[in-house]
């Protein structure tokens, strides 16, 4: 995991006086950016707050039992810090926060959303899907964590986090660095959509970062083969066994316009019921044809 830009800010908010008087003091964590505020409920008279050192002014028992407090929340922070690099675990500004409040249940990730969503699917191919539909969830997975990495130089990021700053970039990064076409980065997005509805389903998240967005796919016009492309083809020999029983595949749905996606649920079964089809087959055609 890349190294994470981390600081850590205690401020007083001068607007906001308690009844005492005093003004609250504030824990403000930032990580690559994204803030966090921890509520460390202690206040201080406004000026007896230094803004440069980030402590209270004055040498009596009170304000030398506040500065030591605010060290000890400063030095937890650093610890918990410390602890989930040690652990190669992600680090964003809320997870800081999580933590520090100890609460029981720590945010939940994009990507383990994701990867336990497609994990559900490729045990409903047959069913509920078909091979090709959960090869491009995991490949919108794959592209997820790629971007993630490249852009906030995380492992993973909690859903909360997510807004559409987040998607835009995430689509300027798929069209460019992987250089997909409109209507494919749309199909990507719908499957990251898929993955945020389930999150407000659950209430995991309260609003939509999609809320704002509209997909426009660009209408497109696919050639046939002319029989004297076909021909070609059946005459072509490879000297890969795999390409060559791809062309085969391929072929066959030409003449019986039987769509690949049934030929691949064929090839499944018979590879489930050990009938010589070589493991991976289906995988194979799929990734061709896609």
């Amino acid at each position: 995991m890349e190294r994470n830009y981390f600081s850590i800010l205690f401020f007083i908010k001068r607007t906001k006086l308690l009844k005492n008087g005093e003004a609250p003091i504030c824990l403000r964590i930032t990580v690559n950016g994204k803030r966090a505020e921890v509520q460390i409920k202690r206040s201080v008279e406004v000026n007896k707050w230094n803004n440069q050192k980030e402590c209270a002014i004055g040498r009596d028992n009170k304000t030398l039992e506040l500065n030591h407090y605010l060290e000890t929340v400063r030095t937890k922070i650093l610890r918990i810090h410390r602890q989930l690099e040690q652990d190669n675990k992600p680090i964003t500004a809320e997870i800081l926060k999580y933590h520090y409040y100890g609460e029981s249940e720590p945010p939940k990730m994009l990507l383990e959303v994701f990867k336990e969503h497609n994990q559900k699917c490729s045990e409903l191919i047959g069913k509920d899907y078909v091979r090709a539909t959960v090869m491009y969830y995991e490949r919108t997975t794959r592209y997820l964590s790629e971007f993630i990495k490249q852009n906030h130089r995380l492992s993973d990021i909690p859903l909360k986090d997510i807004d559409y700053n987040f998607i835009q970039e995430f689509e300027h990064f798929v069209k460019t660095t992987k250089n997909c076409q409109q209507n494919a980065t749309v199909k990507y997005l719908k499957n990251f959509k898929r993955i945020i509805r389930i999150a407000l389903l659950n209430h995991w998240i309260t609003s939509d970062p999609f809320a704002e967005i509209h997909f426009k796919q660009t209408p497109t016009n696919r050639d046939f083969l002319l029989e004297e492309e076909l021909q070609l083809i059946l005459r072509k020999q490879f000297n890969i066994p795999r390409l060559e029983t791809v062309k085969d595949i391929f072929i066959f749905c030409c003449f019986t316009f039987v769509a690949l996606t049934n030929v691949c649920l064929i090839i499944n079964k018979l590879q489930t019921n050990n009938r010589g089809i070589g493991n991976g087959l289906e995988t194979t055609c799929l990734h061709h044809f896609a």
